[in-house]
């Protein structure tokens, strides 16, 4: 009785290469190629698509580029987060009434995995009391653009005790805060271990205390939170934090330039993008966190970069220019 030659199993994903798959991609590189059955103690160099069959002799398998590789990998972790945001927002709208109709029973309960909090005043005690319990890390994540001097200053006395019990704070922006000079003098002022990072575009708001518990809004105007204490809930949060994180511009304490190609900044982009799905100036702003008149500039500085006289010609040159193709 015969088997087949089983497939080597490699438990990772595309952000890391194992050191069989590591050492045969730098030696395919180095040759120019290498014999087909040595990909078998590294499918993961086939599967990721860094290892392609020649195609004049299939016994043969040639390396991809880095420098290609590396772009189509990245395009598909955002796709998957995209994918991901889509049903966060399909869940939310699912629950929300559901919430609702379970608000009374769960304040009654005697210690209640998910807790609805309503108003401010409610909300700031609750996060307050969990940012004084903790003892590793706060996340958070602030959409809408800069925030307030005044919510700024409320703030601070909180996060430098949290900070001076040796904690750590990482928080997610969106690129129009990279301009806030009231948020760059608060960070300034802060000391211990902080981080910020800027992107496009975020989640709704999020607060993440250890991997104890997290706070997300429960209503559009945000007047109403879900206090939330049920482990699998606040790890799936945890998770979709640091992904965001990983796809993330430093800002604070070591800015990274945001990168532009052909005159294209990524801001620009973005705002390509959701011109290409229809969206107005007002909704574009409100995604982008900025106001109406700023995405209106930019919308103005792409027209003029692509040579648009009209909105229609513009979003017709957008797909003609392909910026949309490449990796910011």
């Amino acid at each position: 009785m015969t088997t087949e030659p089983q497939r080597h199993v490699h438990d990772h994903g595309p952000d890391e290469l194992c050191e069989a798959g590591s050492s045969l991609y730098a030696r395919a590189l180095h040759e120019g190629r290498v014999a087909h059955q040595e990909a078998d103690a590294a499918p993961c160099l086939i599967d990721f698509g860094l290892l392609q069959p020649d195609v004049e002799d299939m016994q043969w398998l040639r390396p991809t580029a880095p420098a290609i590789a590396l772009p189509q990998l990245l395009r598909g972790i955002e796709d998957r987060i995209a994918q991901q945001r889509r049903r966060e927002e399909r869940l939310t709208a699912m629950f929300e009434p559901l919430m609702a109709l379970d608000a009374r029973q769960t304040a009654g309960a005697e210690n209640p995995e998910i807790t609805v909090l309503d108003g401010f005043e409610r909300i700031n005690a609750a996060i307050t009391r969990a940012t004084a319990d903790a003892t590793e890390e706060l996340r958070t994540v602030q959409p809408g653009g800069a925030r307030s001097p005044e919510i700024l200053a409320d703030a601070l006395p909180r996060e430098q005790e949290f900070l001076s019990r040796g904690c750590r704070m990482r928080t997610l922006y969106q690129h129009t805060t990279r301009h806030s000079l009231p948020a760059l003098a608060h960070y300034e002022r802060l000391d211990g271990d902080v981080e910020v990072r800027t992107l496009n575009e975020v989640t709704e708001r999020l607060v993440v205390m250890d991997h104890t518990v997290a706070f997300i809004p429960a209503s559009k105007d945000r007047t109403v939170a879900l206090e939330i204490r049920q482990p699998a809930i606040v790890d799936y949060l945890i998770t979709t934090f640091e992904r965001l994180w990983r796809l993330a511009t430093p800002m604070y304490p070591h800015a990274a330039q945001l990168p532009a190609e052909n005159g294209v900044t990524t801001r620009q982009r973005a705002i390509a993008e959701l011109l290409i799905e229809g969206l107005t100036d007002t909704e574009i702003a409100e995604r982008l966190g900025m106001n109406v008149r700023t995405a209106r500039e930019h919308i103005a500085k792409l027209a003029a970069i692509l040579g648009s006289s009209s909105r229609a010609q513009l979003g017709y040159l957008i797909g003609q220019s392909r910026i949309l193709d490449q990796a910011p």
